[in-house]
């Protein structure tokens, strides 16, 4: 499932904008977080989790790793620290022509 678009750069995402982001729930956020070392959001005062967009880019890097290619956590796992310029473009690519699909589909609704 493609990603949502960013509507603009932040600093800082919440847990909810994540999740819905990456349309998964945040206990799945949550459960990777105990899964993943490049995973480590900060805490707010009231203990919420603050993702910066480094941990926004590694968790759309899991997403596209576990849920599009199918990859067991342990595989995403290897393949995270193997090297990552391979895979931010794919996931890139990934992310852009699920939007460009979101847009047609939405044209052809409208015709």
């Amino acid at each position: 499932m493609p990603y949502k678009e960013k509507e603009s750069f932040k600093l800082y995402y919440s847990i909810g904008e994540v999740s819905e982001l990456l349309s998964v729930n945040p206990s799945l956020l949550r459960f990777w977080e105990k899964e993943f070392d490049v995973i480590r959001p900060s805490k707010n005062k009231k203990g919420n989790r603050i993702y910066k967009e480094k941990d926004v880019k590694n968790l759309k890097l899991i997403h596209y790793l576990v849920k599009e290619r199918g990859f067991t956590l342990e595989g995403a796992k290897k393949k995270l620290k193997e090297g990552t310029d391979d895979l931010e473009s794919k996931a890139e690519l990934i992310e852009r022509l699920g939007s460009v699909k979101n847009m047609l589909l939405e044209l052809k609704h409208s015709l």
